[in-house]
């Protein structure tokens, strides 16, 4: 368990340092450019290329080339093998990436009209979400790439560049958005923020780039770029990551979804839903994707040395930490979710009653912060064993209740329904994927994990029950002066921090060997950083 909480400490260390630069952008996009027309269409256009690397970079892509390629670096033919099938996966993925993004970038006025038609109602946002995607499309085949470098250092348990690398991307958009308003000046032309930002996406895209081929080269690694070659591992990993692609595309696909009927819904619906997932995200990245991605190549490690109690040991581990951590930011994040999005995005042109409909969104979202987290520690149960195909069905099912529940609730509850539909189509996804690893005994619910849980839901009442009595104490100071703001907010996390863990002490909810390791890397740290 040491190695975990090792990793797990490195990439969300670092996570989180790139969700609190991501913050602060969107702090500034909503001040900035508010939930209006030009918001609404930057959100379109870094959905897009996004949505996409979720799906080939980091969804398909990495969940059957990390395992493959870290059994060729073990196996007998050690660094050399693995290099080979690299340079081979570099070859092809690359010119497959260009080749999509160029028939994607010519035909973006379609895909615009199929995501978001009803922007034509509106004159010129059509026609600005249009050139924005095809501005920062380039980031998807920029990003993929470095997808694929992050996953060559995972195997080797150098996790630290690939989560840095996110840091930079929010860094670049900061930038922008300062050179946009500076730029835009008194025109209040938000058009002009708009397409900087953009073309920072991009700029974003060759830093990160860059950073990691600078990243792999020094840690000794031998990539070329050369023509494309379809060896019989390459070929292999083709038939791993095509029903991945499905599994992950099922997923995307209800992203889609879930734009396509938030650009239906009044102006600036698209830019609300997107800044108060940033609040759910905070918790989500840096908890659930340290999580996935430190266990992958070591589950992978386990099963193909038969080791199967390590296995379940492993994973029980990581759904403890995922509780301990998601179930009381999920509580604070509901019951504080005014105090929030009034302190931290009311203020330029974005309103109050933006933020009282952004409070409402949040509230839906960390409904399912908890089945966020842990769909990332249960899908590489299967993502170990070669098991692209299940996660697929899970994941088809849970579109399909998605697809019905916003058919329902869209038209009555309008963007806040949205938001639950996600969150309850997360948490089926989530049970279906346990059922299915508990049938196959490759993971079960342990009584010690589960007395574990109900100890930190003990925890969690006690913070909730403290968290709703302040909330109306400090009401009037939320959207007060920055000084207010950072007060009451301060005093917000500081008791409800406090309450949980010291309530968590008391009933036992802390594991002793857990904060006994956590201590023991903290000590080190002080006397001498590591590499990563």
């Amino acid at each position: 368990m040491s190695s975990l909480v090792r990793n797990v400490g490195t990439i969300g260390g670092l996570t989180l340092i790139s969700r609190i630069f991501g913050f602060v952008r969107d702090m500034l996009l909503a001040r900035v450019l508010g939930a209006g027309l030009a918001a609404d269409a930057f959100q379109l256009a870094f959905i897009l290329p996004n949505t996409f690397r979720r799906l080939f970079a980091e969804g398909a892509f990495s969940v059957a080339f990390v395992p493959m390629y870290s059994r060729t670096l073990h196996g007998e033919g050690g660094e050399g093998a693995a290099d080979r099938f690299a340079n081979d996966v570099l070859s092809v993925f690359l010119w497959a990436l260009l080749v999509f993004s160029a028939i994607m970038m010519v035909a973006m006025p379609g895909v615009v009209w199929i995501l978001a038609r009803d922007y034509q109602a509106v004159p010129g946002k059509f026609e600005l979400a249009v050139f924005l995607s095809r501005v920062t499309f380039p980031y998807l085949a920029l990003i993929s790439l470095v997808a694929m470098l992050s996953g060559l250092l995972n195997a080797r348990s150098r996790f630290a560049p690939g989560a840095f690398a996110p840091v930079l991307l929010n860094i670049l958009l900061i930038s922008g958005i300062i050179l946009g308003w500076w730029l835009r000046g008194d025109s209040h032309d938000d058009r002009i923020v708009a397409i900087i930002l953009a073309i920072s996406v991009s700029l974003a895209g060759v830093a990160q780039f860059a950073y990691l081929w600078w990243a792999v080269r020094r840690e000794g690694l031998k990539l070329r770029l050369r023509l494309p070659k379809l060896t019989p591992e390459v070929r292999r990993l083709g038939m791993l990551i095509l029903p991945a692609t499905f599994g992950a595309g099922i997923y995307q696909v209800s992203q889609f979804v879930d734009t396509f009927f938030a650009t239906s819904l009044p102006q600036g619906s698209l830019t609300l839903l997107k800044l108060a997932d940033r609040l759910n995200q905070m918790p989500l990245g840096i908890v659930g994707i340290a999580l996935g991605t430190a266990i992958l190549p070591m589950l992978s490690r386990h099963i193909h040395v038969g080791d199967a109690a390590e296995a379940q040991r492993l994973q029980s581990n990581a759904f403890e930490m995922a509780t301990l951590l998601t179930l009381p930011a999920a509580a604070a994040l509901a019951i504080c979710a005014p105090a929030f999005t009034a302190a931290f995005f009311v203020g330029g042109k974005f309103t109050a009653a933006d933020g009282a409909i952004m409070a409402d969104i949040v509230v839906a979202l960390v409904a399912g912060l908890p089945a966020y987290v842990i769909v990332k520690i249960l899908n590489p149960g299967f993502f170990a064993r070669e098991d692209t195909r299940t996660p697929v069905w899970t994941a088809l099912a849970a579109l399909i209740v998605n697809i019905a529940i916003n058919l329902y609730v869209v038209e009555r509850y309008g963007i806040v329904g949205l938001a639950g539909a996600t969150a309850a189509s997360a948490s089926l996804n989530c049970l279906l994927l346990y059922i299915i690893l508990h049938r196959r005994g490759w993971f079960h619910f342990t009584g010690k994990l589960a007395l574990a849980i109900l100890r930190q839901l003990v925890a969690v009442a006690v913070m909730a029950a403290l968290l709703w009595w302040m909330m109306p104490m400090l009401a009037d100071h939320y959207g007060g002066s920055a000084f207010e703001r950072a007060w009451s907010l301060a005093a917000l996390v500081a008791a409800g921090g406090a309450a949980f863990f010291a309530a968590a002490f008391l009933v036992g909810a802390l594991d002793k060997d857990l904060l006994a390791m956590l201590t023991r890397r903290r000590a080190r740290n002080g006397a001498a950083p590591t590499q990563e």
